[in-house]
């Protein structure tokens, strides 16, 4: 079949084949077969490298059925870079063959308005430098109500025309076509200004979970530190959203989006969060990390990302913001997080991993969707390279992704809901004064700067990860049971779950010394201990009446940390900051924090009746 013949039949019979089944249609598969095999051997006469790609959709109908030829030099997706294009009308009127650019990272980093900047921008300096594109037409009307339909349009630097009942002869389609080859062979070596590659050399510190509560009083920079964390490893357009929390959120609805049926059709309703959970997806993808179904033991059939430890290098964390988290009642809200937070799973075979988590969007809200591929498209799935992951999605539902950290600012005053024990047990809670206090003096020259923190890559500790200072466990074990001792008998007694984050903690930092793994201790009663003991008088009252559970607690800890529990700051012998560091990259040295807060807290139980962690 001549290549007149195909776009003929495909712009003729489009209109009407987009009402019919979708799987194995005739016209698609003009499209994906015939055609794409007729461009390509054209294409290959002109250079054998160059990639050919077609699509009509992935599962259901594209709005604008489209082939794109591709420049391994210049790029290797239709998500960014400069590529010719046919672009079919979503009415069959016509086709443009169109000199076009990506526009899916390009919208990632500028929002939409800002990406249609950056292509008028690209646009004109193409057109600059190529005067053969003086004699195609600038515009193009693709007559598609999609939102990527309609990106197609604001995104060419040059198109020509063809119309349904008027298609040109072989001869002049391949002219065109060889004619907008040489035109993108020009481009080859030309520096464009919309790469969003990030190749920033950060040295990351892994956390040992994916979700921080940062507590501290209106104005400390919370918030800030979180975007800041987003700069060092990313840039805010990509690896960052904040999201405020509204005091009537009560159903995790209002975080993960909602079925509507207003219009008589099952639409679903997406959120922030949901979109930037789907973001950090696309970029497990990107970096090359497969995901596929896997038959796992014990459990059958789940969804997987796996992939070698150095791939891990080029996943960003990406960082939610939850501002004023504690303003609605975290539990309700966040209730479905928090139970498929303890379902992610990491397993190692030497340097290669396996990613596991039960879905927080469940497969059967997508599949009762009337139309599942508008939630594609608006979650930015629609490049055929997410194909894979768009068919795990409806097969498994939307888990956590691995590179995704959850970070919620937290005021604890009459306005605000506490925290329960639940979402105690499964955070890192940090009581930001303490960990990131404001020094007034460096306000103008600061000499310290926070670490950069990078997502967890265990879930569950294997003996051989512990390093050589606690290299069974055994002291870390024995600490934790001499804490365990003291809240014996108490709602706040320590289970598996609190000794297996102390040894993630552990492994996460990696200890060269008995001082190093004290701090590490230190701060994990700081985040892991202390926020669960609250109550009056009778509730901390210990064993000995004259004791409450918190001086009992300081004496078990006075001997447990003896090395570091009297040293004061910027002594030889006091413990690191794992947190801070100096900006020359030297180690920071502060006092024991438990002790501090202990202290405090027994000072507030004496003068009040009443304590808890939270300042």
């Amino acid at each position: 079949m001549r290549l007149k013949e195909i776009l003929e039949t495909v712009t003729n019979s489009w209109s009407s084949a987009i009402h019919e089944q979708f799987t194995d249609h005739p016209v698609a598969n003009l499209l994906r077969q015939e055609l794409l095999r007729e461009v390509k051997k054209e294409v290959s006469l002109f250079d054998p490298s160059y990639e050919v790609k077609s699509s009509a959709g992935a599962g259901n109908w594209a709005s604008v059925p489209w082939l794109s030829i591709l420049n391994p030099r210049i790029t290797t997706s239709t998500q960014s870079g400069v590529y010719p294009v046919y672009l079919f009308c979503a009415d069959g009127s016509g086709l443009y063959l169109s000199l076009g650019f990506g526009t899916t990272e390009l919208k990632e980093k500028y929002g939409t308005q800002g990406a249609r900047k950056e292509s008028a921008q690209l646009r004109e300096e193409i057109r600059k430098s190529v005067t053969k594109l003086d004699s195609w037409n600038e515009t193009i009307n693709l007559n598609s109500n999609t939102s990527l339909g309609k990106s197609y349009e604001w995104a060419s630097a040059g198109a020509k025309f063809y119309p349904a009942n008027s298609i040109p002869d072989d001869n002049i389609l391949l002219s065109d076509l060889n004619e907008i080859l040489s035109i993108y062979s020009s481009l080859e070596g030309v520096k464009m200004n919309e790469n969003t590659n990030n190749d920033k050399e950060v040295s990351l510190q892994s956390l040992s979970k994916p979700l921080l509560l940062l507590a501290g009083i209106s104005g400390t920079g919370k918030s800030r530190f979180i975007r800041k964390q987003a700069e060092k490893t990313g840039s805010l357009n990509e690896t960052y959203c904040l999201v405020s929390v509204r005091p009537d959120w009560h159903e995790p609805s209002d975080l993960l989006g909602y079925i509507s049926r207003l219009n008589g059709a099952a639409e679903y309703v997406i959120t922030d969060v949901l979109q930037f959970i789907t973001k950090a997806w696309r970029a497990i993808v990107d970096a090359g990390i497969s995901v596929e179904r896997k038959y796992i033991d014990n459990q059958g059939e789940a969804f997987a990302a796996s992939g070698e430890h150095e791939q891990l290098h080029s996943v960003l964390p990406y960082w939610l913001c939850l501002d004023e988290m504690n303003l609605a009642p975290v539990e309700q809200y966040f209730a479905d997080y928090l139970s498929v937070l303890e379902t992610r799973q990491w397993s190692w075979n030497k340097s290669e991993f396996c990613y596991l988590s039960d879905p927080l969007l469940k497969a059967t809200t997508i599949n009762q969707l009337s139309e599942p591929d508008k939630l594609r498209e608006e979650l930015g799935l629609a490049d055929e390279k997410y194909d894979v992951l768009w068919q795990l999605f409806c097969k498994h539902g939307i888990g956590i992704p691995f590179n995704l950290i959850v970070a919620g600012t937290v005021n604890m005053d009459e306005t605000t809901h506490g925290f329960s024990r639940k979402v105690i047990d499964r955070a890192l809670s940090f009581d930001f004064g303490d960990f990131f206090p404001n020094d007034f003096s460096e306000y103008f020259n600061p000499t310290t700067t926070n670490k950069a923190l990078t997502y967890p890559i265990w879930s569950f500790v294997n003996i051989e990860q512990l390093p050589d200072i606690d290299i069974d466990g055994k002291k870390s074990i024995a600490f934790l049971n001499s804490v365990n001792e003291v809240l014996d008998n108490t709602p706040f007694k320590l289970a598996f779950r609190s000794l297996n984050e102390l040894l993630l903690s552990v492994i996460s930092q990696q200890p060269q010394s008995d001082t190093e793994l004290k701090a590490i201790w230190d701060d994990f009663l700081m985040c892991k201990v202390l926020p669960r003991i609250e109550g009056d008088s009778d509730k901390l009252a210990h064993n000995d009446i004259e004791k409450s559970l918190l001086m009992e607690l300081h004496s078990t800890l006075e001997n447990e940390l003896s090395d570091i529990w009297h040293e004061p700051e910027n002594s030889d012998s006091a413990r690191p900051d794992l947190y801070r560091e100096k900006n020359d990259g030297s180690v920071i040295t502060i006092p024991c924090r438990s002790k501090k807060k202990i202290t405090w807290m027994q000072n507030r139980l004496s003068k009040s009746g009443f304590t808890s962690f939270w300042p």
